[in-house]
């Protein structure tokens, strides 16, 4: 059995042996313990190692450094969001199709169609492959077709 995660393509580590709970106390992770006190907002304190410019031109905008940082950060997701979000796709699937279609017919045509971002390409060469297969190595790719 083979069990993939989605996101990134790599395989899962899946361990069903024993009784339910066994295996449920394995894969599931606990639910995060809630109690009093001040609620975690998942902020991260880091260093950051800049040239004094860099420091001078931060100081002189609004709302400080890190007000600056997270917006800088923002917009660069909101423009390349799509481009790394196609290239993350196209990563996923290229390694789900190696580990399960890796010996099938057109495999090397069907990588550099997903490498290359021709989804029309891509179905067309893996149409021979077994349906369930082909039907989730496109799911997962189908980001990547839109960059094109």
């Amino acid at each position: 059995m083979l069990i993939f995660k989605d996101q990134t393509g790599r395989q899962v580590d899946f361990d069903p042996r024993g009784s339910l709970d066994d295996v449920l106390a394995r894969h599931v992770p606990e639910a995060p313990r809630k109690g009093p006190g001040r609620p975690k907002l998942g902020v991260v304190a880091r260093g950051v190692t800049l040239m004094p410019r860099h420091w001078s031109w931060l100081d002189e905008q609004r709302g400080g450094t890190s007000a600056t940082l997270r917006r800088l950060i923002d917009e660069a997701r909101r423009h390349d969001g799509s481009k790394q979000e196609a290239a993350r796709a196209a990563e996923a699937a290229g390694r789900v199709i190696t580990a399960l279609a890796g010996n099938m017919p057109n495999f090397e045509g069907a990588s550099r169609a997903l490498c290359a971002g021709q989804g029309g390409r891509f179905a067309g060469l893996t149409r021979t492959w077994p349906e369930d297969v082909r039907a989730y190595a496109l799911r997962l790719a189908q980001p990547a077709f839109a960059r094109a």
